[in-house]
């Protein structure tokens, strides 16, 4: 039998999709009660995975506010068409690399540069001086990768978090347009080397931001693409080395209307890591709204306001399934017409941490104009989506499930006149002594991180860890963002 670090060679695509099989995403019979199993895990309600039922409650989508601009595409190299940034914090450095290009044209030439800039805090942002390439005759310039087509113009890094990774190539890129997407590592961020001098992946359309990233929750690389099938679309490849890549599949999107998705964003959600968010640009082919007279005097390209787009959020578990809860835009492009024009509004990839209770997330604004920059966006932490009930109070009850550790904890926000009570039961729905909802003590306030309480029980839960329960959760002018045994 070859020894373990040779399998990957000889195995092909059905097993490579077989030893990176998603987790939790078998079919379920409506009959059959299941008991999720969260462990120790931080569970957010961006889907539907834990809830069995609302009654006056909703899921509620909450909208990045917008803040400061991150930085301005104003180098010679830069311009107008630069875009598709990738931000993540690796220790105490923040990251961003992005595409420059300061004029139109064909996909993939040699005009086209990878750009880098980093911040100490995801907030202000520097361009080094690294002097590595030579561009326009100059190496006074911040460009990590150029001459090098078609590699800057979807280049997509990531911090490779597999135990087994090298330190040489701890951190890890794909890239390509049609001729399919390279591999690439790095040990310090900004000195990059090709795994392979040929294409590992071919079977796509690759003509924007493809990213990929190590799942600790499959234990396997997995890659989301361009695809297309009438429709801007994505699909999905694994890989248990990210030389080796499986057949592909193509995404599906349940019971909803079919959107052209040009960018996917797809990440594992940095405290709950099994689940994947994606953060996706949705385009509108013809949809105007500026006049040919409005676009020319703000100075759009002449090729770039016949269409609009904004930002949505999906999310799965592993798998082929995006969960569409929300049609709704999730960064609209907001007053004004500059982000009206065609591929602007279109999402950076990455979701980072910004401070204790607080986390940002990138936009592409006044894309094909002179003010072409990065805006910086923010959440509260866990706050994509809240379990929400109004004045008159609502409740959602879960699925039956297994938890690990003594104590409950959750991140929510209530008014003043509101509150939050959270009753154990068993599985057929029964109070369970001790942890009814009349025992709760209510929760009132605006926390990140606030341990749930019963009058004479207190916080410990440890005698039910392990034993199938649901959580009954009284809410009144409430949201809840976040739960997390531990």
């Amino acid at each position: 039998m070859p020894p373990r670090a040779t399998l990957p060679i000889l195995l092909g695509p059905l097993v490579l999709a077989a030893l990176c099989a998603p987790i939790g995403t078998a079919a379920e019979s409506p009959k059959e009660t299941v008991v999720r199993d969260i462990g120790s895990r931080r569970e957010l309600f961006v889907d539907h995975w834990l809830i069995d039922r609302l009654k006056t409650a909703r899921l509620r989508l909450h909208q990045p506010e917008p803040r400061e601009l991150a930085i301005r595409y104003n180098k010679p190299w830069e311009g107008i068409l630069s875009g598709d940034p990738i931000i993540f914090k690796d220790g105490d450095v923040y990251r961003m690399y992005y595409r420059g290009l300061p004029k139109a044209g064909v996909d993939g030439t040699d005009r086209e540069v990878t750009c880098y800039a980093e911040s100490p805090d995801g907030i202000h942002w520097k361009k080094p001086i690294l002097r590595l390439f030579e561009v326009d005759g100059s190496r006074e310039n911040n460009v990590i990768l150029a001459h090098m087509p078609p590699l800057s113009h979807n280049f997509a890094p990531f911090l490779d978090t597999n135990p087994k990774a090298k330190k040489s190539e701890r951190l890890k890129a794909v890239a390509g347009c049609a001729g399919g997407l390279r591999a690439l590592a790095s040990a310090d961020g900004v000195h990059w080397k090709l795994l392979r001098k040929k294409a590992v992946f071919t079977k796509g359309a690759f003509d924007s931001l493809n990213v990929a990233f190590w799942s600790p929750a499959e234990k396997c690389y997995v890659c989301y693409f361009r695809t297309w099938d009438g429709f801007r679309t994505i699909s999905r490849t694994t890989s248990p080395d990210f030389i080796h890549w499986a057949e592909p599949k193509p995404m599906t999107y349940g019971d909803t209307p079919r959107e052209h998705l040009y960018t996917n964003g797809t990440q594992p959600y940095f405290r709950a890591p099994h689940i994947y968010v994606a953060i996706a640009a949705r385009f509108f082919p013809g949809r105007q709204i500026l006049s040919d007279a409005e676009a020319k005097k703000r100075g759009v390209h002449a090729s770039y306001f016949k269409d609009c787009s904004d930002t949505v959020l999906m999310s799965t578990r592993g798998g082929y399934l995006y969960d569409r809860t929300f049609m709704e835009s999730f960064i609209r492009p907001g007053v004004g017409l500059t982000n009206w024009v065609s591929r602007t509004n279109y999402p950076g990839y990455g979701v980072v941490p910004t401070s204790p209770t607080e986390m940002s997330v990138y936009i592409r604004r006044d894309y094909a104009q002179p003010t072409a920059h990065v805006q910086r966006c923010v959440l509260r932490t866990d706050g994509f989506v809240s379990v929400n009930a109004g004045y008159r109070g609502g409740e959602m009850v879960t699925h039956p499930l297994k938890f690990a550790g003594k104590q409950l904890e959750i991140n929510f926000a209530t008014s003043a006149a509101g509150s939050l009570r959270i009753e154990l039961q068993d599985t057929k729905g029964a109070p369970i002594p001790g942890h009814t909802l009349r025992d709760a003590v209510p929760l009132i306030g605006d926390e990140i991180a606030r341990t749930v309480t019963w009058k004479k029980a207190g916080p410990d839960v440890r005698a039910l860890a392990g034993k199938p329960i649901r959580l009954r959760v009284v809410l009144r002018d409430a949201d809840l963002y976040s739960i997390k045994f531990q």
